[in-house]
């Protein structure tokens, strides 16, 4: 019995000691030397093909995970189904792993604080936290959202995690009368505000007018996050731009989803079953899986 007490002790203290190492190295691609394109998985299969391609860090989508599982987005998922599926997510692939959290799963500090030490408990190094209430609700107040996200950081602090916080202002998600200057001054705020409490990065989701994400990252000494997508410039205009990090929210997952409507539908409308082809066999898909 106390040999394996020791070896539990050992595999926790090498399991936290790579973990730290996961959130080093993403905390690392966001010194802004380099543009960090972070895909978006929304269950063990997609991250593993992630992983497969080459990229360096891989990020959840929140709407991906939630329909994967069964419910809609905007915090209708149980945390403790979220939860499984990012340790999921982080048992298959070696990468660092930052998870969608939404909002933080609760109304006080405390709740974020609690979800924050189970994101890292499930082998997490990154979070989204939003600014705007489950399922783009009004914004919070920008103390408010600050507290959060200060107890966030507290949070991983106390576990030896040092996470990359990447906090959402969600100016461009609101459907108000804000002029564009009001738009942008009031994000400009929140954003100073989030990295004062303890943010790393900032992510004007739905921001894709090329001036004013020009003037948000002129205004704002740290990386800026930006969701990809058609009409979006590319890489190389984004990095011209300033951005540090693009991510591909729902994109893939939505795309997934969409090949597989049409091959139903053909299949469904001819009664044949060419639609059913693929580049990606069994064989392939397998293989992910294969442990060395």
């Amino acid at each position: 019995c106390a040999f394996l007490h020791r070896q539990r002790a050992c595999t926790t203290k090498m399991d936290m000691h790579t973990q730290i190492n996961k959130a080093q190295a993403l905390r690392k691609m966001h010194d802004r030397s380099a543009i960090l394109l972070l895909p978006n998985a929304w269950d063990a299969g997609s991250a593993r093909l992630f992983a497969h391609r080459g990229f360096a860090a891989i990020a959840t989508t929140s709407a991906g995970v939630a329909w994967s599982l069964g419910y809609a987005d905007g915090e209708q998922a149980p945390l403790a189904e979220v939860l499984a599926a990012i340790a999921r997510i982080t048992r298959v692939v070696g990468l660092p792993v930052t998870a969608d959290i939404e909002t933080g799963y609760g109304e006080a500090p405390t709740d974020v604080a609690a979800t924050v030490r189970a994101v890292i408990a499930a082998g997490a190094v990154g979070i989204n936290l939003e600014d705007g209430r489950p399922g783009h609700g009004p914004l919070r107040p920008v103390e408010e959202a600050a507290a959060r996200i200060r107890a966030a950081r507290e949070a991983a602090d106390a576990a030896g995690v040092p996470i990359v916080i990447n906090a959402r202002v969600d100016n461009w998600m609101q459907h108000d009368a804000a002029a564009p200057a009001e738009r942008l001054a009031d994000a400009v705020q929140r954003a100073q505000a989030y990295l004062a409490a303890g943010a790393d990065c900032i992510y004007p989701i739905g921001l894709d007018d090329r001036a004013t994400l020009a003037a948000l990252v002129q205004a704002i000494d740290a990386p800026i996050n930006v969701a990809a997508g058609p009409g979006m410039p590319d890489l190389a205009e984004l990095a011209r731009l300033g951005v540090a990090r693009v991510s591909t929210a729902t994109r893939f997952a939505t795309l997934a989803m969409a090949a597989v409507d049409h091959a139903a539908a053909a299949m469904l409308e001819s009664g044949r079953f060419d639609s059913l082809a693929s580049t990606l066999t069994y064989a392939d898909a397998q293989q992910l899986f294969v442990q060395p």
